[in-house]
């Protein structure tokens, strides 16, 4: 259990350090961010992926069978977090494109943010509860793909007007809400027997809702056959680190 914690705390906090990666920003240009980041997007759906059937999934199935009760969180799980994306997208969809909608549109992305670094917390340690090999797996696959995330929100700080400065700190603060996660996780297994059962699921199921509706999509804005190919063996890289990592437990 303190090895557990210990683990949890710390890959918590160097996922958090990620979030100061905004800063390579100002040295490459735009449309060369652009074109390096899509390809890690792949790299990172593959990983999410791989981590929710082969890890977290499969570890659940392991150590409390596969039934209808889990099958139905699950599902539950998938709703809630589909109601979540909703109410933080819902005050600035149809919004007329200017400074102080920019600037709207930044706040929300930020509290976004700090909703999906929580549920980052709580996924990592709930992890680390299970066992620290899953652990382990999941925290590197949150990393990853929390690098273009990180990017991202650091731009649209920028773009809502605020200071290089101020929009790195920002980010950074809004990554440490990750802690509060590990937090709530830790309590609950505490008080709740068996937590893990509900938490990976959740945490499964997570990070398939995010490759299929945030990142897969993203790889479809690049249909030339040339970035399509590159796309995918940067999916299959992204599942071969992270079937390396099985071999390594």
């Amino acid at each position: 259990m303190t090895t557990a914690i210990i683990y949890s705390f710390v890959s918590v906090l160097i996922i958090s350090c990620v979030s100061l990666i905004g800063i390579v920003t100002l040295w490459i240009s735009t449309e060369k961010l652009k074109k390096i980041l899509i390809y890690f997007i792949a790299f990172s759906a593959g990983t999410l992926m791989w981590d929710a059937f082969l890890h977290l999934l499969w570890e659940t199935a392991e150590q409390y069978g596969y039934n209808e009760h889990i099958a139905l969180f699950t599902l539950w799980w998938i709703l809630l977090w589909f109601i979540i994306e909703k109410i933080i997208n819902w005050n600035h969809c149809h919004l007329p494109i200017t400074a102080t909608h920019q600037h709207s549109f930044a706040q929300m992305n930020l509290v976004g943010d700090m909703v999906h670094n929580f549920i980052d917390g709580l996924v990592v340690a709930s992890a680390f509860l299970l066992s620290i090999p899953v652990g382990i797996a999941t925290a590197l696959a949150v990393l990853l793909h929390e690098i273009p995330q990180e990017i991202w929100d650091f731009g649209v700080l920028i773009h809502g007007w605020y200071s290089k400065a101020k929009a790195l700190k920002l980010n950074f603060l809004s990554a440490l809400t990750a802690f509060f996660g590990v937090v709530i996780a830790l309590i609950l297994q505490r008080y709740v027997e068996d937590i893990s059962a509900f938490l990976m699921p959740f945490s499964a199921w997570l990070f398939i809702y995010i490759a299929w509706t945030d990142l897969i999509p993203e790889l479809h804005k690049h249909p030339k056959i040339s970035q399509s190919l590159l796309q995918a063996l940067c999916f299959v890289v992204g599942i071969w680190v992270m079937c390396l990592l099985l071999f390594v437990e």
